[in-house]
């Protein structure tokens, strides 16, 4: 996760110098009226790395989640409202996988281990707050909430862990935030941008035994993950 933050970071920073040796003289505008259009639309592509966040019943943390990188594509919808604030709905489908690794449990890796491969319609309405553009550049905030339908949860499976099958609810609603920057070029306006995604619902499908050495223990499981998303308008 600390190197998607230092990738970005770099790439922002070569565009955002380049810009800002210009921002005090006078620079041609590409696109000058594109931010007074009502609706405007688009689409973006990206990767994500999701972990889970765990609360137990007893204070003895014993899940190992093993993050992997996965990717996300979309399309975006966006109604200006003023001339710095815009609600964008951004529809999208995301895949991910990530490993659980039970410290506590004695066997073999089969026993020890469950992998989720996730791939989810995900939908978030966000608001976006921008500042004032300077020639071909314009900073922008953006936070909101979202809802995922996980297509492989396996929430009606009625198998569970005894069978070697972990299971997570269909259904989960988020919260957002981000900050990314806009740079209008000749013909689109590009947007990389980087965003903090976390659960609010509880995930986890527990096993039909209460006693379950996979689920006894967890009070709340919620995904949490970090979006990198290139946006084309």
């Amino acid at each position: 996760m600390r190197k998607l933050f230092i990738f970005l970071f770099f790439n922002i920073g070569l565009i955002s110098t380049s810009e800002a040796q210009f921002l005090t003289g006078e620079r041609i505008l590409n696109d000058e009226n594109f931010d007074k259009k009502p609706w405007s639309w688009g689409y973006y592509f990206g990767i994500n790395r999701f972990d889970f966040n765990f609360d137990y019943k007893e204070d003895r943390p014993d899940i190992f989640v093993e993050q992997n990188f996965g990717f996300n594509v979309g399309l975006l919808g966006n109604k200006r409202i003023n001339d710095y604030l815009d609600l964008r709905l951004m529809p999208g489908l995301v895949y991910n996988a990530r490993t659980l690794f039970y410290l506590d449990i004695p066997g073999e890796d089969n026993d020890r281990m469950r992998e989720l491969n996730s791939t989810y319609i995900h939908i978030p309405l966000l608001l976006k707050f921008s500042t004032k553009r300077l020639n071909n550049f314009r900073p922008f905030v953006e936070g909101g909430f979202s809802w995922s339908y996980n297509l492989s949860s396996n929430e009606k499976n009625p198998d569970d862990n005894s069978a070697g099958q972990f299971r997570m609810k269909n259904n989960t609603f988020y919260y957002e935030v981000g900050f990314g920057v806009d740079f209008y070029l000749p013909y689109f306006k590009f947007s990389p941008s980087i965003r903090g995604v976390f659960a609010l619902t509880d995930e986890l499908v527990r096993d039909e035994d209460p006693n379950s050495l996979y689920t006894s223990n967890i009070e709340v499981m919620q995904s949490r993950g970090i979006f990198l998303n290139f946006t084309f308008q």
